[in-house]
This record gives structure tokens, sequence and C-alpha cells, in this order.
């Protein structure tokens, strides 16, 4: 390969890079230049106006909204549903990898996991909402999280059976001449060694959580309605409140951006430790 052919090839990758970038950066922006502007400004398409504050103030002070409250719906589903999906995901995954139960078991449960995980949430959004409803339980937080733990659950028992896997079976084998149970194994060994698809998975489940709008706009009422439901009800028949709305969307990324990029190093080598086996 010669050197302008090498240097081609940098400088096309570097352009998929930077335009795969600003894909995603550029609308996070305008929607963060917008929710400093008047709602005029905004109407009028002026790109450079004088900052304000009143977007900002109207979400989270005024009495026509309650999006404090929705924000705090949006952590209890999201951190509740993600700790139960961690948790089984990841007592599942012990079970298939080291207590090799019958082989068609395996196969059932991550091939039924699989096609569910392929298939569209609104495919079951109707099914769930008559479902809870006859059970005297729509627009409560247990509907919210009941069906993201199991909408969440195929893709992090996937990544923690995949580390799982990466556990020397010796090492669990030591443990049990000792005198250990399958239980104790589980709690002292496996868990910490799982600790960072845990971060992975756990990290994945909580932004798709947090994110969700097909399932908390349907399962959810007034009581329980989530950040995204709530920014969706500023567009209104006769009247789009854009600057409120790209207020609440700026507030509603804050939380999982600062997660993913807390979690972020967990994140990578836990996908990549995924996909080694």
């Amino acid at each position: 390969m010669t050197p302008r052919s090498s240097g081609l090839r940098a400088a096309g990758g570097n352009l998929v890079v930077w335009g795969y970038a600003l894909m995603i950066a550029g609308p996070m922006l305008w929607i963060l230049s917008n929710s400093f502007k008047r709602q005029i400004d905004i109407l009028m398409g002026v790109t450079i106006a004088p900052a304000t504050l009143s977007n900002y103030q109207s979400v989270l002070f005024s009495r026509q909204s309650d999006f404090l409250m929705n924000l705090f719906n949006s952590a209890v589903v999201a951190v509740v549903s993600t700790a139960i999906v961690l948790f089984v995901a990841t007592l599942a995954a012990f079970t298939i990898v080291r207590l090799q139960p019958p082989r068609w078991v395996t196969y059932l449960v991550l091939g039924w996991t699989l096609i569910f995980h392929m298939l569209p949430t609104l495919t079951f959004v109707g099914s769930w909402y008559v479902m809870f409803a006859e059970l005297g339980l729509h627009g409560t937080y247990l509907a919210l999280i009941l069906t993201h733990v199991v909408h969440n659950l195929p893709m992090a028992l996937f990544l923690m059976t995949g580390f799982v896997m990466n556990i020397p079976k010796e090492l669990i084998q030591a443990a049990r001449l000792d005198g250990c149970n399958y239980g104790q194994v589980f709690r002292h060994l496996v868990l910490p060694l799982s600790l960072g698809g845990m971060a992975a998975a756990g990290a994945l489940a909580f932004i798709y959580s947090w994110s969700d709008f097909a399932i908390a706009l349907n399962l959810s009422d007034k009581d329980t309605m989530t950040a995204p439901v709530a920014i969706a009800t500023f567009a209104q028949e006769y009247q789009i409140r854009y600057g409120e709305m790209a207020a609440a969307a700026v507030l509603s990324m804050l939380p999982a951006l600062a997660f993913i990029l807390f979690g972020q190093r967990f994140v990578v080598r836990g996908l990549l430790a995924g996909a080694v086996k």
C-alpha cells in the first residue's frame, strides 16, 4: 500500500467519523440553543438571539409545569427496573452457563429472548394496556417497572451470558471442592467477577428505560408520567411551546448523559469482553 493511498483511507475514515459525530451533535446543539431563546426568536428562525432562562424557569417553577415530578417518576422507574434486570440477568446467565441445564432449555430461553428482543415494542403495548387495566394497575409504578424489566431483560441476559462465560470454570470447581454450594459460589465468586459486565448492562438498561416513550405513553397517568411523555405534552393542538420543550429535553438528557460518561469505561470494556466468546 502506497503512502498516498494510506493517507486517502485515513482521510476517508476521519470524514466518516466526523460526519457521524455531526449527525449526533448537530440536533443536540440545536435543541440546546433553542432552550435559551424566546418563543418569538425560535419562530422567526433567528440564529443568534439574546439568551434567556425563561424557558427553564417556566419548566421547573411554573404552576402549569410538573416537570420535576416527571423527572422523579423517570428516576424511580429506571433505577428500580435496572436493579431487577441486573439481578435476574446475572442469576439466569450463571444458571445457563455454569449449572448446565438440559441443552434444549438453554436454546429455548436464549431463542425466546432473542426473538422477543427483535419484535417492536409497540407489538406488546396494547396487550400490556389491557392486562394492567383489568388488574387495576394501569397508571402505577408497578406496571411501568414490570414492562421495562421485560423489555430490557433480553439485552442484559445476552451481555451477562458472555461475561459469565469468561469466568474460568476451574475457579468454580475449586470453590465447590472447598465446600461452597452454588449460592455461595454466586455471591462470593461470580458476582464480584461480573461487576464490569453488570456496569455495562446496567448503563444500557438505565438509558433504555430512562428514554422510553412508547410504553410510558400508554401505561402511565398524570401522577406517574415520565419525562419523555411530559416533553410531548408541550406540543398541543393550537400551540407548540418550542422553547419550553427544548429546555425540558435538555434537562431530561443530563442524568442519562452523566450516567453514560461516568460508566463509559465499563460499557466499552463490558461490550468487548462479552464479545470475546
